[in-house]
């Protein structure tokens, strides 16, 4: 079950991916992110109300909002690299450099000993990210974009470790602290730029829904994480770039790439070894 649930959460960060690149392309990026922390919010606290919770410890609340900073963190950064039309530069960067870091922490902080076949799984998965991705051809005017990509796989790190620590006991609450943490970290940037949360209702609506998908994401993933090492919720949950791409060809009528063709090839792979192992 646990390798079905992180797989499920991969499968709502690979929509939210595609959805809110293409929203950070019509709205100005700082309005998507806050609107959609504050969809985010709206369904994790819903779900935590709805789901029993036998003992919520503070320090399980300071987990999920730790998460919720790296969350924060790392949809700004995203958002603000994708707003730039630099996809292929951000998502691989922020994907593998997150895994990597989740990872490491895992094995090194957490003592997750992942077998032979998980192992193998973890190292195919990085080249295989950023092939899905495009292989870091980001073009010109990279530097930039990299940096994006490197301070969003950090909130990507942060996120799913903390999250990862929060006990069981506490049913979702985890999630719902991570979002306050969220709306609160961002609250300045949209007070700043407040004029740009006038937008019309539609967009408002897709934000906000887009959010919610990022939550019902961390949901699964925490639910994954409890059930299996980090080390392979983390993994299999950051497959999610593949998504885009397939919904790149299916609804874009966008080509694929070789080595994108060779990335999916190797997600699959590595779903597979990381399932059985």
């Amino acid at each position: 079950m646990g390798p079905l649930l992180a797989l499920a959460s991969a499968v709502c960060y690979g929509l939210v991916d595609f959805s809110g690149g293409l929203l950070s392309r019509r709205a100005p990026f700082t309005s998507i992110t806050f609107l959609g922390q504050l969809g985010g919010l709206l369904l994790a606290s819903t779900a935590a109300l709805l789901v029993p919770a036998d003992a919520v410890r503070p320090v399980d609340l300071l987990w999920g909002a730790l998460s919720g900073v790296g969350s924060g963190t790392a949809m700004h950064f995203l958002n603000r690299g994708l707003s730039r039309g630099a996809m292929s530069v951000v998502v691989p960067v922020s994907a593998v450099t997150g895994v990597a870091l989740s990872v490491l922490c895992g094995v090194l902080v957490l003592g997750d000993r992942p077998g032979a076949l998980a192992w193998t799984g973890i190292v195919v998965t990085v080249p295989a990210l950023w092939l899905v991705a495009g292989g870091g051809a980001g073009g010109r005017g990279a530097c930039g974009q990299v940096a994006d990509g490197l301070l969003a796989s950090a909130g990507v790190a942060v996120q799913y470790v903390a999250l990862g620590l929060a006990g069981t006991s506490a049913g979702l609450w985890p999630v719902a602290a991570g979002r306050v943490a969220a709306v609160l970290l961002l609250l300045p940037t949209a007070t700043r730029h407040r004029h740009h949360l006038r937008l019309p209702g539609r967009l408002t609506a897709q934000a906000l829904l887009v959010g919610a998908g990022a939550a019902l994401g961390l949901i699964l993933y925490l639910l994954a994480a409890q059930r299996q090492l980090l080390a392979v919720a983390v993994v299999l949950a950051s497959l999610y770039p593949a998504l885009p791409v397939v919904l790149g060809l299916a609804l874009l009528h966008e080509r694929v790439t070789p080595r994108q063709t060779a990335g999916l090839l190797g997600a699959a792979a590595a779903t597979a070894l990381l399932t059985l192992g």
